[in-house]
């Protein structure tokens, strides 16, 4: 198939302090949500969010609920195609040239009107020195943005991106103020929702933004994202009613959602898992070692195990289509032999321990480091694994804590040139810690620049070589990602292949039948 009755909680200081501070803690116990009120949502998230600070990355539920509260000047519709959000036009004056015009309605939830001083203020604000934006790598693609106008601009580019209009549709990428409001500790922002309330540890509660957009939107007054750091309970309260909607459902309850009459769930394949590793110390500096790894895993139990079967094995850079079937494609396979080869050559042929991190919530990186752990000691690596909650875990990973780790995610947008996200730029816990390469940086960077399809192509096949040569990172499978949710929920759409993260955006159109 593609496919609470809770108190109103008002946002104290201490409140205030974690949503802008970003000291959330995950992992407090969920609590049971009673019946839900006329007009509000209620969505399951994996995790409680880390932090929901606009410009910053700590997963697909902080996703969800920054899509409510902020906008960027594109978007994608129910197809994934690029559309105009907070842009009323877009279009390319040259390669390296794109001029805008925001929708004459558009307001901040402080009532300030956005304008192109506001869009010029962000780029501004994400490229800064001091910045520590999740996209200012890809963003300082970015010269300048000259405002023409109270609602007209032109962002001017150092060199031709042919992908840049997807950058601009980034979720970590939204417009904000230039006068800097704040709504509830945060910058304020142009979703169709404003913050309302946040039980610390527990939920965020957004409520509808009058002076939103789009006419007779969103269809429900407000939405209530509560955090299941626990898988089965997450499941266990979609089935008792408790919440309408969750995201993520494990792979293990995926047929038992499918065939609950009272029940449906929207799925598509385009997520991806893979390892990490640690560059800069530890025992994966070296590139061999790193190779060993990728030939010794078997990437159909990880599919068994973690995914249910739900998946497909990975054996190369999980390139969208018309990429997927690149000459170089499947370029590794499980060869234990070929595996030791590289272990001897690089001095460590009688095998090393080392630790690996993943994460207990959701489970399904448990169950890969799992099958990781049992197949590289079948090459004389032992491993040992920590599995601490999902923020710990991410701020592990931003400090390369770690000798390598599991990583699940998706590319960023519909585009070879997404996995820049992950194969270069500044260390985030989405990338393997200390690891640079010019090579990979000028195909990256040719690859870009090129709008010819054919010669595209060609470098995105060579980049795949040399991404195999030094193994920043091993690709183990691609899998589906599905919401679950009651059969009465109307408008909620999933989006297809790698842009499912970005389905929470259609929660302004949905609404309880």
């Amino acid at each position: 198939m593609r496919k609470n009755a809770v108190p109103h909680l008002s946002i104290g200081r201490r409140g205030l302090l974690g949503v802008a501070g970003g000291v959330f803690l995950a992992g407090a116990a969920p609590i049971r949500i009673a019946a839900a009120a006329e007009g509000r949502l209620r969505i399951g998230l994996v995790n409680f969010p880390p932090n929901i600070r606009p410009l910053e990355n700590t997963g697909s539920s902080q996703a969800a609920v920054k899509l409510m509260l902020y906008r960027s000047l594109l978007s994608y519709d129910h197809e994934g195609k690029l559309r105009n959000e907070m842009a009323e036009s877009w279009e390319a004056e040259s390669p390296s040239a794109y001029r805008f015009r925001l929708r004459a309605n558009m307001r901040f939830h402080d009532g300030e009107a956005v304008t192109a001083e506001d869009v010029r203020f962000t780029l501004q604000e994400i490229l800064a020195e001091n910045s520590t934006a999740y996209m200012k790598p890809f963003l300082s693609v970015v010269d300048k943005v000259e405002v023409l106008g109270p609602l007209e601009g032109r962002i001017l580019l150092k060199e031709p991106s042919i992908p840049f209009p997807h950058l601009m549709a980034s979720y970590h990428a939204p417009i904000l103020s230039a006068k800097k409001g704040l709504v509830g500790g945060l910058p304020a922002g142009t979703g169709p929702f404003k913050l309302a309330a946040v039980e610390r540890g527990s939920s965020i509660e957004v409520e509808r933004f009058e002076g939103f957009y789009r006419p007779n939107l969103p269809k429900v007054a407000r939405i209530r994202f509560q955090g299941y750091s626990d898988e089965n309970l997450r499941v266990a309260a979609l089935e008792a009613g408790d919440v309408d909607i969750i995201e993520g459902v494990p792979w293990q309850s995926m047929a038992a959602v499918e065939g609950n009459p009272r029940l449906k769930l929207d799925s598509t394949v385009g997520p991806f898992m893979n390892l990490l590793f640690n560059t800069r110390t530890g025992p994966f500096t070296d590139a061999r070692v790193r190779r060993a790894v990728a030939y010794a895993v078997k990437r159909d139990e990880v599919v068994r195990a973690a995914h249910y079967g739900r998946g497909t094995p990975l054996f190369g850079l999980p390139y969208p289509a018309p990429y997927d079937d690149l000459p170089s494609a499947g370029i590794f396979s499980y060869d234990p032999a070929r595996a030791k080869q590289l272990l001897q050559e690089a001095g460590v042929g009688n095998g090393f321990a080392c630790t690996l991190l993943a994460t207990s919530s959701p489970t399904l990186h448990q169950s890969t480091a799992e099958v990781i752990q049992q197949n590289l000691k079948e090459v004389g690596i032992d491993v040992t694994l920590r599995l601490p909650e999902w923020g710990t875990r991410v701020t592990m990973g931003n400090r390369g804590q770690y000798d390598f780790t599991v990583f699940g995610t998706v590319a960023a947008w519909p585009d070879p040139d997404a996995l820049s996200m992950y194969l270069s730029g500044s260390n985030a816990y989405t990338r393997s810690h200390g690891f640079g390469s010019e090579k990979i940086d000028a195909l990256l960077q040719a690859g870009r620049r090129e709008a010819d399809p054919a010669k595209r192509r060609e470098i995105y096949d060579e980049l795949q070589k040399q991404a195999a040569e030094e193994c920043p990172i091993v690709w183990l499978t691609m899998r589906s990602q599905a919401f679950g949710m009651k059969s009465g929920v109307q408008g909620f759409h999933n989006l297809p292949g790698s842009l499912t993260f970005y389905a929470p955006i259609t929660l302004e159109e949905t609404a309880l039948g």
